[in-house]
C-alpha cells in the first residue's frame, strides 16, 4: 500500500554536514543463544557503538522535534537498542519523556540497564523483544527510533509493519540506515574472524556481509505501510527515513 502522502526520492536533498564513520549491524530476529555473533562478541559491538560509530542524535531531534524537544510526556521506543547509546542519551537529555529500548541480546540489554544505573535515569529501561513480533500493544508510543537495523534482519517487511502498528495515530519513526555494504559489514567481519581465531565458528546465523538498501529500496519499504508522510534522505555514508502515522 502506497503512503498517502509522499515525497519523491528525486527532491530529497543528500546534506554532507556532518562527517560519518562505519556503521555497525546487529541480529534482532530468533532466539537469544550463543549462534548469535552480537551475544558471543557483545563487547566488540558495544565498543563500535559507543566509541566508533557517527552519533545521529542531533539528527533525530531536529527531525522528530522541530522545536527542540518532546512533549512531556511522549512514550519513545528503540528497537534493536545494542547497548543503549540513544536511548540513555534521549532519557537523559529529555526526563519528562518515557524512553524503552528492546534488544534480543541479553548482554547488550545488561550493558545497557548499567548505563541506566550509572546516569541514574529514571524514565528508561530496557527489555528483551523481537522487532518482528513486538509483545507491545497497538498504537502504543509517540516516537520509534532505529539504527542500523535492517542490515542482517530477514523480514524488513514485518519489522517496517510493526513500527507503523506500535506508533499512535500521529506518531514519527526515524530510521538511520549505511549506504554501503563494505563499511556497514566492518563488524561482521571482525566478529567473524574472531569467531576462527577462537574456533567458535559453530554456526552463527549471522551473514558474512550485511545488506544494504539503496534509496529507491528503502523508500519502497516503507511505503508498504499507510504513512501519512514519508520522506528518505542520504548523508554521506548514512541515510534516513522519516515517516508519520495518519
Amino acid at each position: 500500500m502506497s503512503p498517502k502522502t509522499a515525497f519523491p526520492l528525486e527532491t530529497l536533498p543528500a546534506t554532507k554536514t556532518f562527517q560519518t564513520k562505519p556503521s555497525a549491524v546487529r541480529n534482532t530476529d530468533g532466539d537469544t543463544t550463543p549462534d548469535s555473533l552480537f551475544e558471543h562478541f557483545a563487547w566488540l559491538y558495544i565498543f563500535c557503538r559507543e566509541k566508533l560509530f557517527r552519533d545521529d542524535t542531533g539528527r533525530m531531534i531536529r527531525a522528530l522535534w522541530p522545536a527542540g524537544e518532546p512533549t512531556a510526556g511522549e512514550k519513545i521506543i528503540e528497537l534493536g537498542c545494542g547497548p543503549g547509546f540513544y536511548s540513555c542519551g534521549l532519557a537523559e537529555r529529555f526526563p519528562k519523556t518515557s524512553v524503552v529500548g528492546v534488544d534480543r541480546s541479553p548482554r547488550q540489554i545488561n550493558r545497557a540497564r548499567e548505563k541506566v544505573m550509572a546516569l541514574r535515569l529514571k524514565n528508561c529501561r530496557f527489555e528483551s523483544d523481537n522487532v518482528l513480533d513486538l509483545s507491545y500493544a497497538s498504537s502504543n508510543f509517540d516516537v520509534l527510533i532505529a539504527s542500523r537495523l535492517f542490515t542482517v534482519l530477514p523480514d524488513r517487511r514485518r519489522a517496517v509493519a510493526e513500527m507503523h502498528r506500535v506508533l499512535r495515530s500521529g506518531g514519527r519513526c526515524f530510521i538511520a540506515e549505511p549506504r554501503y555494504a563494505f563499511w556497514a559489514s566492518i563488524p561482521l567481519y571482525a566478529m567473524w574472524l574472531l569467531a576462527g581465531i577462537t574456533h567458535f565458528r559453530n554456526g552463527y546465523r549471522e551473514p558474512s556481509k550485511a545488506r544494504v538498501l539503496s534509496s529507491s529500496e528503502m523508500y519502497r519499504l516503507f511505503a508498504t505501510q499507510p504513512w501519512r508522510n514519508v520522506k528518505v534522505w542520504r548523508d554521506g555514508r548514512y541515510q534516513y527515513a522519516l515517516c508519520e502515522k495518519s
